[in-house]
């Protein structure tokens, strides 16, 4: 059984016992997965990129025409209540949106309106020693949603696709699973964006061949500029992670995590010097802010 003795719960303008929190089993957020979320860290009891996270969520609600039931303001008190008493110092926080209750059926007229819960707790995609020897990824057959279909800019609460590349991964021993779009370009893994160093370049694939506006990923282009390594964001190909010098995964929850190995090929150098460097910018990025 999970470990959530130190998880906290706001749900609907109430703080409550994660235990006794409830939602109708006629929400659309569980029937249809018709909602958006945001998944943000705190270092030292200080929220890192509020109001980058809070900003993409409105943007995630007006895209699918979801109206936030509470407002920016008071999911921003709610965070900042958490980060300053959660049992320990440092954490993470995911917001999520439901359509609400409402009628069986996916129209969402039915639903009066919609349903907000913030939850704190911990979360580690890598262990420590694997994110020390770097991670192992491989290529899922699963395939990217295409953006003419879902727009990857959306944090939707369907990650059926994404769950899929990661029984892929769990199936062979891998820690993470990259997925292509339909044209075999690469997008991302399956909850963190994707670089690779090549000749001293830091490349990442754009929004439009399916990777997502990561908050992370931003702050890594901005180290980046900031360090003097040149940078793009650009198509990637399989070949391309093959005969990278470096690769790294970057995202809230995965924060920065070295690639060893892809599809059997190791990396030439893990973690390297930019990514080393990056790590370290970023540490420093983190603990500016507490």
């Amino acid at each position: 059984m999970t470990d959530h003795a130190s998880s906290m719960c706001w749900l609907d303008g109430q703080f409550v016992s994660p235990a006794e929190a409830s939602i109708s089993v006629f929400d659309h957020g569980l029937l249809y997965g018709d909602g958006v979320f945001e998944g943000i860290r705190f270092y030292g009891r200080r929220v890192f990129r509020l109001s980058e996270h809070l900003a993409r969520l409105q943007r995630s609600a007006a895209a699918i025409l979801l109206q936030l039931p509470y407002s920016i303001e008071t999911l921003a008190q709610v965070i900042e209540h958490f980060a300053k008493h959660y049992p320990e110092p440092s954490g993470y926080v995911r917001v999520v949106v439901t359509r609400g209750e409402g009628a069986l059926g996916i129209d969402p007229r039915s639903c009066a309106h919609g349903s907000m819960f913030v939850i704190a707790d911990r979360l580690a995609l890598i262990s420590e020693e694997r994110r020390r020897q770097g991670a192992r990824l491989i290529t899922a057959a699963t395939r990217r949603l295409p953006a003419d279909g879902l727009d990857p800019r959306i944090k939707s609460l369907n990650y059926l696709n994404h769950i899929l590349a990661r029984i892929e991964a769990n199936n062979v021993g891998a820690d993470e699973a990259v997925l292509l779009n339909a044209q075999g370009h690469v997008t991302e893994g399956t909850t963190d964006n994707i670089f690779v160093v090549r000749d001293g370049r830091l490349l990442t694939p754009p929004v439009t061949d399916g990777a997502l506006e990561g908050i992370t990923r931003e702050v890594i282009l901005e180290l980046a500029a900031e360090l003097g390594i040149a940078h793009a964001e650009c198509t990637l190909n399989l070949y391309d992670l093959y005969t990278a010098d470096e690769c790294l995964l970057s995202g809230t929850g995965a924060e920065l995590i070295p690639v060893a190995e892809i599809d059997g090929r190791r990396m030439r150098r893990c973690p390297g010097p930019i990514t080393d460097a990056l790590q370290t910018a970023y540490t420093r990025c983190v603990e500016s802010t507490i």
